[in-house]
């Protein structure tokens, strides 16, 4: 299971954060308006929750970043998990338990032209929930599970290998030169022959 924990923690961040940005563009709630005719409006996660769309794509940078990540960031990017994935289910909950018509206020607003809290809660007759604020607050804990998987094994994760690394002279192991490390002093400016 360490050997592969940088692959798993990268893969679920990245997967997270593309579903958390996929639900920010989805319906998260339909509104009906108590304006005779009953209008429905459909609300995005984006309108639902502004924040969304951006934490998402702090998850997918945090995914991107892991995967080359050295063990003191590793950490660091592990607590920054930690703190969006609670970050992301104390925006979420809310609306996908309590249905405030705070949520829905901005597309109330945008399709009436009516403003004011009070007057767009008189105005909202119900409010249906679709899956996709539960899929985000699932999203949320499987973030912060990430995040602690992450803290937890950090240390233990394989490097990303020595091909990365810079090499200098007094750390390179001693052995034969070929014809390989002649052109490559060469490209350095180096004479191989002297």
């Amino acid at each position: 299971m360490i050997t592969r924990a940088r692959l798993l923690a990268v893969v679920a961040t990245a997967l997270v954060g593309a579903l958390g940005v996929i639900s920010s563009t989805q319906t998260w709630l339909t509104v009906t308006l108590a304006d005779g005719a009953e209008h429905q409006l459909p609300v995005a996660g984006a309108a639902a929750v502004p924040v969304l769309a951006p934490l998402c794509l702090a998850v997918l940078a945090l995914g991107g970043a892991l995967s080359i990540a050295g063990v003191v960031l590793r950490h660091v990017f592990g607590a920054l998990t930690v703190l969006i994935a609670v970050a992301l289910a104390v925006v979420t909950v809310p609306v996908a338990f309590t249905l405030p018509s705070s949520a829905v206020a901005s597309t109330v607003t945008t399709a009436t032209g009516i403003t004011g809290a009070d007057a767009v809660a008189e105005l909202v007759e119900s409010i249906a929930p679709s899956p996709w604020p539960y899929i985000t607050v699932l999203l949320s804990a499987l973030l912060l599970a990430v995040g602690v998987f992450v803290l937890l094994t950090a240390r233990r994760w394989r490097g990303s290998g020595r091909r990365y690394e810079a090499e200098d002279a007094a750390s390179a192991p001693a052995r034969p030169r070929d014809a390989v490390d002649s052109w490559d002093d060469l490209s350095r400016g180096t004479d191989p022959t002297g």
